[in-house]
């Protein structure tokens, strides 16, 4: 289940209704779609855009999107820190990045114009979309595993526009129930 925390507060908020309306105001969509018992734990990505074309058709409507497609993240993807790289500095995008989250754990970090730096932990069954323009950055959970449904308004994709002296650095890339643990390396 997702969960919101504002570190600049020490406030986390795990109430879906909650959610939505903390994200509201920033133009952030939430939505939780039902996960258990509609996949098989080895589905492929084409089985996981049939079992949720009405609600990719949804979003498709809502968001003006043109395509919809699954991105798979594991520990063992190919080139993986390198691909990281890409979504933990702080960036924007000229279309919205709209996810659904089908298996595995991120966090979208977010610094709205006008609001708090935020961070939006997704997990299984959650839907979170993150507006054109809006400063955030991206990182993996310590599993280093995520599959999602991206929705996209060009076929071609997104680019990063990246925001020089962002804001990313200052805040920690683990999720906010690690925030108060120690980060040193177990030992061995």
């Amino acid at each position: 289940m997702a969960s919101v925390f504002i570190q600049s507060e020490q406030r986390t908020i795990d109430n879906p209704a909650e959610i939505s309306e903390f994200l509201k105001p920033f133009g952030i969509w939430f939505e939780q779609w039902q996960v258990a018992g509609r996949l098989s734990p080895d589905a492929t990505d084409q089985d996981i855009l049939t079992e949720y074309a009405p609600e990719i058709e949804q979003v498709k409507q809502k968001g003006g999107f043109v395509t919809a497609d699954v991105i798979n993240v594991k520990s063992d993807t190919p080139n993986l820190d390198a691909m990281l790289q890409k979504f933990n500095k702080e960036h924007t995008h000229s279309e919205d990045e709209v996810r659904f989250t089908v298996s595995g754990k991120g966090i979208f970090h977010l610094a709205p114009e006008g609001g708090p730096v935020f961070g939006v932990t997704v997990e299984s069954g959650d839907m979170i979309n993150v507006p054109r323009g809006t400063k955030h950055w991206f990182n993996l959970c310590d599993d280093r595993h995520i599959r999602c449904i991206r929705f996209f308004e060009d076929t071609s994709g997104w680019t990063p526009h990246y925001v020089e002296r962002g804001v990313h650095e200052e805040y920690s890339p683990r999720p906010p129930s690690e925030w108060n643990r120690s980060f040193s390396p177990e030992p061995s």
